[in-house]
């Protein structure tokens, strides 16, 4: 059985790591399932980087920068998504609401919708965009 396509926000990916208690019943079950392709942006990859290399987070098993990919990659067994063609096209479709001109939203929240692919996220701005065809799986904590 062929499960379903998720993109993971950066939130997901840091509660993942840090207390999954963080996330949902229904979130848990979706990254257990062995049928689901589970997918990290690379643009969220970025921001992680980003993030652990000036220190704004301190995620325990990410002693370095490097370590993220390798957490992602080689222990969740996740892959990594990167941005296509038609992603930026979809982008450049894609209303922009005042309250959220994120860039790294906006790019995930254009791939998923290109690709017709669930995203989950804890980002209350998300349901904005379910009108245009996004498919939010709410991780409400």
């Amino acid at each position: 059985m062929i499960g379903e396509r998720y993109l993971l926000d950066s939130n997901i990916v840091i509660y993942h790591a840090t207390d999954k208690r963080l996330l949902t019943a229904e979130v848990w079950d979706i990254l257990n399932d062995a049928n689901n392709g589970i997918y990290v942006p690379s643009k969220c990859v970025e921001e992680l980087i980003h993030l652990r290399q000036s220190e704004r987070i301190k995620v325990k098993p990410w002693k370095s920068a490097i370590d993220i990919i390798g957490y992602i990659k080689d222990e969740m067994r996740w892959g990594i998504y990167y941005v296509q063609e038609g992603h930026l096209k979809t982008l450049a479709r894609l209303q922009l609401f005042p309250d959220h001109r994120d860039p790294t939203d906006r790019i995930i929240i254009a791939q998923a919708i290109a690709e017709g692919m669930f995203i989950i996220s804890s980002d209350r701005k998300f349901h904005d965009y379910r009108p245009l065809g996004l498919n939010l799986v709410f991780n409400k904590r």
